[in-house]
């Protein structure tokens, strides 16, 4: 009972971050319910993201918020092994370059980097600086706004994962599929997220929960038709990418607006007082 609780948080860790962590011979039910943890993973994300701009801040950083904001960006990819934007760049290559499904997925398969690959990648990490560098670093409700944003998209690659089905026979993706009752760990990662987004933020996370959960379904549905019907391990990662591209962009505007009130919220005043009315 105490394995299929930890297990699968071990493995969600192992596969996301890369911290020395695991299970010794995870069942495919164990990965399958492992996407119940992607959320809390995004915590651990924004924790870090967090303290890492209030260290850099604190560090006299505060006069360069892009460059604070293109560290903090690096050490995301870093956490991962820049998995995640390598998913990135073999999807634009493979989506951009191919003319058939059976070319986008040797795409995919090809270790070579091509020029869709380094523009989208590029664009997608700008997007990100340049969210981060703007208001979002000088509020608690901003900084709220940067914790938020991994959750929700990791939750996006729960949602995915539960939707769509895999691509492909072999790899690693292949246990998801084989995993039993994928929805009660689907519907874990979404309780988990939607508090989060409740609490942190009020209407404004819902909000971007809502609509950074539509995109993510819409890239799954035009991916599928693209790759002959299903996803693979690279489509995760690059939706995990834009979505956490999305998010920022779209948190910008609402963490500043009035509806950001609505609710709970107002930068993490619940569970985090030491941050509210954060200036740096």
């Amino acid at each position: 009972m105490i394995r299929a609780i930890y297990a699968p948080l071990l493995v969600a860790l192992s596969f996301l971050t890369v911290l020395p962590v695991g299970v010794a011979d995870p069942t495919d039910t164990e990965i399958s319910r492992s996407r119940g943890w992607y959320p809390l993973v995004g915590l651990l994300y924004g924790l870090i993201l967090i303290i890492l701009v209030v260290a850099l801040f604190a560090l006299g950083f505060e006069p360069w918020w892009f460059l604070t904001a293109a560290l903090a960006v690096t050490a995301l990819a870093l956490l991962n092994r820049f998995l995640h934007l390598d998913g990135l760049m073999d999807f634009c290559d493979a989506m951009w370059g191919g003319r058939s499904v059976e070319r986008r997925l040797e795409i995919m398969r090809d270790s070579r980097v091509g020029s869709f690959a380094v523009a989208g990648g590029a664009c997608v990490l700008l997007v990100k600086c340049g969210a981060i560098s703007s208001d979002l670093l000088i509020s608690s409700a901003g900084l709220s706004a940067l914790l938020l944003s991994p959750m929700v998209s990791r939750w996006t690659m729960t949602l995915l994962l539960t939707v769509y089905p895999y691509g492909r026979q072999e790899g690693i993706g292949s246990a998801f599929a084989a995993g039993q009752r994928p929805w009660l760990a689907t519907g874990w990662a979404f309780f988990t997220v939607a508090a989060a987004a409740w609490l942190l933020l009020g209407a404004s996370g819902l909000i971007v929960l809502v609509a950074a959960s539509a995109l993510a379904l819409l890239l799954g549905f035009w991916t599928t038709r693209r790759l002959g019907g299903g996803l693979t391990g690279d489509c995760y990662g690059a939706a995990n990418e834009i979505i956490e591209a999305f998010s920022l962009v779209l948190l910008v505007p609402l963490v500043g607006s009035p509806i950001a009130q609505v609710g709970y919220g107002g930068g993490m005043a619940i569970g985090f007082p030491w941050l509210a009315g954060w200036t740096p």
